[in-house]
């Protein structure tokens, strides 16, 4: 995630991820640098796994991760759900900023795991 300088900074940082783990995400997003810390609050390895906000900009955000086998290897689905804080005007950058935004971000942060996993590597 080059583009974003985005990388952990605090918490669980290597290893797997388990249930009450937290790591903090810093990154710049808009020109500005961004905290983020989410701890996992459900974990049903190895098919899912949810993270939640406990400190960052967004009024709450929740991220599931569906893993599922197929004949291929992995079929990984993020569901991702997410308010700004502001009322009305956090709803109206969601739906004309922040949700394309995001979608793009998963996108691309999903393209270089899966390029890391095809690898074999680190």
């Amino acid at each position: 995630m080059a583009h974003t300088a985005e990388q952990a900074v605090a918490g669980k940082m290597t290893g797997l991820i388990a249930l009450g783990a937290q790591v903090t995400w810093r990154g710049r997003h808009f020109g500005c640098l961004h905290a983020h810390t989410a701890q996992v609050t459900a974990c049903n390895r190895p098919h899912h796994f949810r993270d939640a906000m406990v400190r960052g900009r967004f009024k709450w955000f929740v991220h599931d991760h569906y893993f599922e086998p197929t004949a291929g290897g992995t079929r990984m689905r993020d569901v991702l759900e997410f308010a700004s804080p502001l009322g009305v005007l956090g709803r109206v950058v969601d739906a004309l900023i922040l949700t394309r935004y995001l979608r793009r971000l998963l996108h691309q942060r999903n393209a270089l795991i899966q390029q890391v996993a095809e690898a074999g590597g680190s």
